[in-house]
């Protein structure tokens, strides 16, 4: 009981927030991956071992440390994965892109380089909720790598302390997105600024596109006119087998460069897809020096329906107000 109760009061550190009344959820772990249900209704995937690519794909876009799929409350997926105009594209997931680390400019992002790639290492702990926190979750450590030199030379630049809580709330899907990066290594790591990368990435289902998706930011702004404004969240929503859905991002204020600046994809960029990415050196270059942890936190939202703005930004004011705390 002891163990449990020391275990669960890593967990909340780590990931913050109060607690809530939630459904029945449960975690459970394989050598693959770590699923959250609710009930028998699947929540979300994180996968520890590496999928492939499709079949006609370089086998290079495997990858693990992601999640897919991400549903909402019917069980329908809202997230996609390895779509054709972008097999590096993998449901939610983050990871650096323009980088110097050295002599050396690693992208643990855009695979195809061959420079870097970010990948699961171990669990830390699950959560599988008690009487009095029915929330479930889990920490695992993750890493971004990078392949230096002329002899690809691994060399590991950030470890990754990444904790996931489940909540089940008013008819809607709340997951708790908490990263901790360490530079591990011996140089620093400089992000010059760059339009994309970093920070909480999302790719949606495949068919959604310029004739039945869109955004809906903060700021009341859409796929016309999103890309590279700031926000406090965002919404994206889109059809499923079930009706409409609708995932929601929201960055804390303690976020670097908060109000964070945004990557959306106008209604000309494949075909109106949903592409999201929160980018914290998108306006201001950043560097991670050896032995310093950087946090980003966020509260995804995933609910049945359309957007509703006064919800959502009710729901935003009330998590905001909460600092995240740390282990």
């Amino acid at each position: 009981m002891k163990v449990h109760h020391v275990l669960l009061s890593i967990l909340v550190s780590i990931l913050g927030g109060s607690l809530f009344a939630a459904g029945e959820l449960q975690v459970t772990e394989t050598d693959k991956a770590i699923t959250i249900m609710r009930g028998k209704v699947l929540v979300l995937t994180y996968h520890k071992a590496e999928v492939p690519p499709p079949e006609k794909a370089d086998p290079i876009y495997k990858r693990s440390g992601f999640i897919h799929p991400l549903c909402a409350p019917n069980g329908e997926p809202v997230t996609g994965i390895h779509p054709a105009d972008h097999y590096h594209h993998l449901g939610l997931w983050h990871a650096w892109v323009k980088t110097k680390h050295g002599k050396d400019t690693p992208d643990f992002w855009n695979l195809r380089g061959r420079t870097g790639r970010v990948r699961y290492v171990k669990t830390v702990l699950l959560h599988k909720g008690s009487d009095r926190d029915p929330s479930v979750g889990f920490v695992v450590e993750q890493e971004q790598v990078a392949y230096k030199g002329k002899e690809r030379k691994e060399t590991v630049v950030l470890k990754e302390q990444f904790g996931i809580r489940v909540e089940f709330v008013t008819g809607e899907n709340r997951v708790s997105y908490l990263v901790k990066q360490t530079n591990v290594s011996s140089e620093i790591l400089v992000l010059p600024a760059y339009r994309y990368g970093g920070g909480l990435a999302y790719r949606a289902p495949h068919h959604w596109d310029k004739t039945n998706s869109d955004y809906l930011t903060s700021e009341g702004l859409d796929r016309t006119n999103s890309h590279a404004t700031r926000a406090k969240w965002v919404a994206m929503w889109g059809p499923t087998a079930k009706g409409a859905a609708t995932f929601t991002v929201m960055m804390h204020p303690e976020n670097r460069d908060f109000p964070q600046r945004l990557r959306t994809w106008p209604p000309s960029s494949h075909n109106g897809a949903i592409f999201f990415n929160v980018v914290p050196a998108q306006e201001k270059a950043w560097e991670i020096k050896p032995g310093e942890q950087v946090t980003e936190s966020y509260l995804l939202t995933v609910s049945n329906g359309k957007p509703d703005k006064k919800r959502i930004e009710k729901g935003w004011k009330a998590w905001a107000g909460r600092r995240p705390e740390t282990p």
